[in-house]
Order: C-alpha cells, then structure tokens, then sequence
C-alpha cells in the first residue's frame, strides 16, 4: 500500500470528538459497534460532540471510562456504514518500523505524520507503550497509529512536552482485552476502577463501591453535566435565547461554531486578555478579477458599524471583536445578531455579485 492508500483505508473512520474541556480523536471499530478514544480527551464528560467524513455532527453517549489504560468508548450514531479496520498481530512490531499518526491537532480536520518506532516497551506506571517520533500534537489523542500496511498498532495517547515529537500509544492488545471484557456484558455502562483495576459495570456497584475491593468508583451515570460560569455562561445563553444547540455549538476551551445559513461562525474566548472574537467564515477569494471584491470589502468597512471585513489568505472573514467588561445578554445577543445576519447577507452577495467562491464544509 502507498501512503495515500493508508491514509485513505482510514479516512472515513477518523472521528472529531470535542467537550467544553477538550478536543481530541477517536476512531469507528465496525465489530464493536464503538468509538474508541482517550480517556482524557472526554474526561468529565457523559456525552460529547462527534463528527466524522460521512459523519454529521452530533450528540453522542460515552459508554466506557478506563483512566488506567486511558480509553474510553463512545456510542455510535444509528445505521454507520463504515468498513471494519485491520488490527495488527501481537508480535508483528519492531523497532525501526515506519509508523503513521493520524488524526485532528488543533482542530484541523485531517492530518497523518510518519514516524519511527523506537521503542517498543516505554514502561509508564505498569503499562508498555510504543515509543515513536510521529508527530503528536493536541487534538491527536485517541487516534490510530498505523504501520505500513495499513493496520493498526495503537492508540495515539500522549507526548513529552518539548521532547521533539516523542510520542507514545497504547498497543492495541490493551485495547483488544479491555473490548472483550466490555462487550461480553452487553454494552452496559462501565469504569475500569483505579484501585484492583477489574472493569465494573453499572448494575454491580454497590452504593457507589467496587465491589471487588471496595474502592470508591464514580460511574457515568454520576458524572455532573457540564455547567457554564462567568463569560462562557453569557456566550451561551445567548446562543440559546437565539436559537442555536449549545451542546452542539461547543468545540473545545472557550470556544463555539455556529452555522448561520451559509456561513460558518467561530466565537472563541480569550480569557488572559479578555477578548471575543466572532469570526464568521463567508468564502473564498476567486482566482481572477480579485479588485472588485477588494473595493467593495472597503466600502462596506466604511459603512459598517461593531463589524469588520477582512480577507486570510482565500477566506474573506466578517469580524466581531468585543472584550468581556463589556457583555451582558442583552448586548451579546444584540451584537452576534447582527455578525449572524451580516454573515449570511455577505456571502450571497460576494458570491453572486462579485464571483467569490462558496467555502465547502470541510
């Protein structure tokens, strides 16, 4: 297989999960029926917003907390029609085999890094992971990391801080044990506990206790829902009292995407200096007879109001820039209104008055 084929054999089964605390990866296991991921990555959480290539965005549960072996499993959305991916045989590994990570650092959609292993016993607190140099940045956990042929060898988990794309994943052993204790119990509710490390499943708690050594364990059912404070809890109110899903709006710290007709809008919160920006995605800049389009995005500044056009690279972007001493509901909602409706307005007439190019949702 080339590389592209590698990356391709995956496309469609790489997951975009996002919290209010975190962004990360997962990945479709068509036998299980499940979405694996880290542990971290939806830490706190009992559901979270999933998107895939095929995949709209949605709600979904998280069935399976490990913090031991850091995974967790997500339940699906109804009728998935994805290919089941390969698992590579224990053994099959070496050190100095190429590797490749891929998944959504930083919130981009789709990338793949290659590495090599070097290091196929990192032991960290009992548990062997492999050592590769393929670079892992925020958002990659809880992706595949695959060999050459296309199969995967683990679970992207974490990296060293300043180590120059040391990386490490869990072996898919661990996780090729961990499903079937998980699936013999019908997919019911489950936390691996921390103490004697048995996986228990909801109906055997017993008021709140292990009931292998007695340990306190907090199952899913017992996880608080996430509860907004201060600024956040202003962006999202009025993001409700407009209309919008708040738990679909979320995509990570602080930040929020919103689709205004045509127009794609993400609100992020700058906490250290205080300032939201709302920046709303329109179009694209066509290739030719550009002056036009440049003529009128000045125009329009002139006349506009709180609001700012403004072109990054391709994209022509409508701004919203206000610092939080300043937000109330009433004027949150009264500002980002008016960034929606522009938004939406600007996009038609960009493209079908002066060519620009509709921006496809990646």
């Amino acid at each position: 297989m080339t590389r592209s084929d590698i990356i391709e054999s995956v496309r469609d089964l790489v997951i975009q999960i996002a919290t209010p605390y975190s962004t990360g990866t997962g990945f479709y296991l068509k036998s299980a029926n499940l979405i694996i991921t880290n542990e971290h990555v939806i830490r706190e959480n009992r559901r979270v917003v999933i998107k895939g290539k095929d995949i709209p965005k949605q709600i979904c549960e998280v069935l399976y907390v490990d913090p031991r072996y850091d995974l967790a499993f997500l339940a699906p959305p109804e009728n998935v029609e994805l290919e089941e991916p390969h698992f590579l045989e224990d053994g099959s590994l070496s050190e100095g085999d190429l590797v490749i990570a891929v998944g959504h650092p930083f919130g981009l959609n789709y990338t793949a890094t290659e590495g090599i292993v070097s290091n196929m016993r990192h032991d960290q607190d009992g548990v062997n992971y492999i050592q590769h140099d393929a670079a892992l940045n925020p958002g990659n956990s809880g992706g595949p990391l695959l060999n050459l042929d296309g199969k995967i060898i683990g679970v992207n988990t974490f990296i060293i801080k300043d180590g120059n794309n040391i990386g490490f994943s869990l072996p898919v052993h661990y996780l090729r044990s961990t499903l079937d204790t998980f699936l013999a119990n019908d997919l019911q509710e489950a936390v691996r506990c921390n103490s004697c490390l048995n996986i228990i499943f909801e109906e055997h708690v017993e008021n709140g206790y292990c009931q292998h050594c007695g340990s306190k364990v907090t199952m899913i059912s017992e996880i608080e829902p996430y509860e907004p404070v201060g600024v956040n809890k202003t962006i999202e109110e009025m993001l409700l009292d407009s209309g919008y899903d708040i738990d679909l709006s979320r995509r990570g710290p602080n930040q929020w995407q919103i689709k205004k007709g045509s127009a794609i809008i993400n609100i992020s919160y700058h906490v250290k200096s205080g300032l939201i920006i709302g920046d709303a995605y329109l179009c694209l800049l066509p290739s030719t007879d550009i002056k036009p389009i440049y003529t009128y995005l000045l125009r329009e500044n002139y006349k506009l109001e709180g609001l700012t056009l403004s072109v990054k690279g391709q994209d022509i972007i409508l701004s919203l820039l206000i610092y939080d001493q300043y937000l109330n509901i009433g004027s949150a909602k009264k500002l980002f209104k008016k960034l929606f409706e522009a938004a939406d307005d600007y996009d038609n007439v960009l493209v079908e008055e002066y060519g620009a190019i509709w921006k496809k949702e990646n």
